[in-house]
């Protein structure tokens, strides 16, 4: 192991940012997140500005922006098929024809979902299924021009990730097999979605790349191996995976042909969450091939890797592709749940032509770097040059930006309370994603299920 930088503790990075008013802060090498990435005119910790209250009680944001709800859960789907599902998780925008935008919707129902995913002949994978995905169709203005079922019958759809082919990759965040929660197929895959057409490629399951409780994709665009994420609520916790396609970059469908599934092995150090020193670097990563990818009989997380075993973490959800590496989002780890050692998130670059791997930004509580509320969930590249990251914690939800040189600011606020006034509870946000103009920000509330478009001065 090599080491770079410093551990920076909060009063420094407040010294420097200016980021008090958001009550966040990070640290570390952030150039290597924007890598390849465009340049902006610089925002400082105030971001575009102090969030105004909004009237009708949904959403805050700063003056000059504005929102519109696309879509809330239980209306009726345009295409008859329905109510809108609720849980609305992880999203991507898909440019179209005549400036149209296609969103492709996550929803994370369990077994008690309240509103399922409606079953659509052809789109169906498990009847007793309730989670999915749904699609909305934008004009160039806009406006919703279609909003349908694109896949049903799954479960727990959590978050994915977007092909260089141009379709959704969706993922269960679950492990049940057929019988249990009523399910009569397993569940725990990965299903490709085409955001235009959906039947083009239907409800089949890409077993291949794993049976486990996935929470996000990435894919390279070069290479066309996929990187993967493990969400798994219990010790021993989840993996970080790649894929190694038979058809790399083989476009709709190529998935199906298979391929080999491995899991990231990072010798000296079975669980990431001990590692707290910002610019820690690890330059001889392995990956090593799963024994039995559909976890017959056993959780691949629990499987037996051989001599050396296998590298561990706690909540591991984002993960996007940027510039020439993958990086991947460790929300948050706590000793008490059995993890190594305390963090409230971690962001990790693997560049896979140094076969490297870098911690490039952490939170407390050794360093001092704590997120108002729990942890990060969602990040995507904003026009700003900088990223968007969504909260993941107690308290009001929120949005944050974070700019390119490390300053922190509040994008939105959530104000939907689904809670009472003795317990008060904000739904979270996910699926924050940017049309391919970078003009308008999307993103979910989770629960109650509302998709958002937001307009403003972006490249101000």
């Amino acid at each position: 192991m090599t080491t770079t930088g410093r551990i920076a503790t909060r009063r420094q990075v407040l010294a420097g940012t200016g980021a008090v008013g958001a009550g966040i802060a990070f640290s570390g090498a952030l150039s290597e997140l924007f890598a390849g990435t465009a340049a902006a005119q610089p925002l400082g910790h105030e971001g575009y500005g102090p969030l105004v209250p909004d009237p009708k009680g949904l959403l805050d944001l700063p003056e000059g922006f504005r929102y519109r709800v696309l879509s809330r859960q239980g209306d009726e789907l345009r295409s008859g098929e329905g109510k809108v599902p609720s849980n609305h998780d992880g999203m991507s925008a898909f440019g179209g024809r005549a400036g149209r935008v296609h969103l492709v919707r996550n929803h994370e129902n369990r077994a008690d979902g309240k509103i399922p995913v409606p079953t659509v002949e052809g789109l169906t994978y498990d009847p007793a299924g309730k989670g999915g995905c749904t699609t909305l169709t934008l004009d160039s203005r806009g406006r919703v021009l279609s909003e349908r079922v694109a896949i049903a019958g799954t479960a727990v759809n959590c978050a994915g990730g977007p092909t260089p082919w141009g379709t959704w990759l969706t993922c269960e965040e679950t492990e049940d097999k057929a019988g249990t929660n009523g399910y009569t197929k397993d569940h725990g895959f990965i299903f490709e979605v085409d955001p235009v057409d959906p039947h083009r490629t239907g409800a089949v399951p890409l077993t291949a790349m794993g049976r486990f409780q996935h929470e996000a994709i990435a894919v390279d665009p070069r290479r066309g191996v996929v990187y993967e994420t493990e969400d798994a609520f219990e010790k021993p916790f989840g993996l970080f995976y790649r894929f190694l396609p038979e058809r790399p970059l083989g476009g709709r469908g190529s998935l199906r042909a298979g391929g080999r599934l491995q899991a990231m092995r990072v010798p000296g150090v079975p669980d990431l969450s001990t590692i707290q020193e910002i610019g820690a670097e690890f330059d001889r990563v392995e990956w090593v091939d799963v024994p039995d990818p559909l976890a017959a009989g056993t959780p691949i997380r629990f499987q037996d890797f051989g001599r050396g075993g296998i590298t561990h973490a706690q909540k591991l959800e984002g993960c996007y592709w940027g510039g020439r590496s993958v990086y991947f989002v460790s929300s948050f780890a706590h000793r008490s749940a059995g993890s190594a050692a305390d963090h409230y998130g971690q962001v990790w670059r693997y560049d896979p032509d140094r076969r490297r791997l870098t911690l490039v930004i952490v939170f407390g509580p050794d360093t001092d770097l704590q997120l108002p509320g729990e942890s990060p969930d969602n990040i995507c590249l904003a026009p700003s040059g900088g990223l968007m990251v969504c909260e993941d914690g107690e308290g009001a939800q929120h949005v944050f930006g974070v700019t390119r040189r490390g300053e922190v600011y509040a994008m939105a606020r959530g104000r939907q309370n689904i809670g009472t006034a003795e317990n008060p509870e904000w739904g979270e946000f996910a699926g924050v994603t940017f049309s391919p103009g970078g003009d308008t920000m999307y993103v979910n509330c989770y629960n109650p299920g509302t998709t958002f478009a937001v307009t403003g001065p972006w490249r101000r």
